[in-house]
């Protein structure tokens, strides 16, 4: 099947199905995207990597990672960044998951972890991992918050575009979001990007995550709009690119 993309938009979609270990679709699935707060996922595992064989999470950090995780919270995100290392942390997990294109942000900008280059295939290796490699109290943990995302991430965006949209059950979010007036990444200064392998440009919105009973399968959208695209906009168009995917057993949609 063809996906159509609007003109002036950039997709990667890679869409995997769990039960056949097939992938059912895919469109310029090595193409870098910024990853805005899917790096996210990266960054929790990351953090849990190391606490075998209990993997107990302290109460304070156990608050901060749910906050990131279901509300993307991006000041979780940069305490985390900050504490184990910032680009290490990509590093370590593009060696540990075998990503083939996922990389660190530009070392002009070492902080800004929504600069991590990612691509819609390395995505799905990483849910992957959780799902069918972690040990099972890192994939219920994880899983589990992302299966309980809220509508509105801490800065008041709604994040159910996409998967969360289209689906009436059974999913699991890690949304992205980048460049839209008042999002974390937003720039004033876009008319003087950065040297980058990936383009920091543009607003980048992404839906990444599972639809079907018992996680069947993985979806990942990422896109880019021209600068100064409304929200509301890029938030129809991602939604309408993931209602046209072939995505097996769930017959219920909204």
């Amino acid at each position: 099947m063809t996906l159509t993309v609007r003109t002036g938009v950039t997709a990667g979609v890679a869409v995997y199905d769990r039960d056949t270990g097939l992938f059912l679709q895919q469109h310029n699935a090595d193409h870098r995207f910024r990853s805005a707060s899917v790096v996210k996922l990266l960054i929790v595992l990351d953090y849990l990597w190391d606490r075998a064989p209990a993997y107990g999470v302290p109460a304070s950090d156990r608050t901060r990672l749910e906050a990131m995780l279901r509300s993307s919270d991006d000041d979780a995100a940069s305490h985390y960044w900050d504490e184990l290392g910032g680009g290490s942390i990509v590093d370590r997990m593009v060696k540990r998951l075998g990503l083939a294109h996922t990389a660190g942000p530009p070392a002009t900008h070492p902080g800004f972890w929504g600069y991590v280059a990612i691509t819609a295939a390395d995505t799905v290796r990483i849910y992957r991992y959780i799902l069918e490699q972690a040990p099972a109290p890192v994939r219920e943990f994880v899983m589990d918050l992302l299966h309980r995302a809220t509508r509105y991430g801490t800065d008041g965006f709604d994040q159910y575009f996409g998967i969360a949209s289209v689906f009436a059950q059974d999913f699991s979010i890690k949304q992205g979001w980048s460049g839209f007036l008042g999002s974390s990444g937003y720039r004033s200064d876009k008319a003087k990007p950065v040297d980058s392998p990936v383009d920091l440009v543009s607003d980048a919105l992404h839906t990444t995550g599972t639809v079907g009973p018992g996680d069947r399968t993985i979806v990942a959208v990422f896109t880019l709009h021209p600068a100064g695209t409304p929200y509301e906009q890029a938030y129809a168009e991602v939604t309408r690119l993931t209602g046209a995917l072939t995505v097996p057993g769930v017959p219920d949609r909204r």
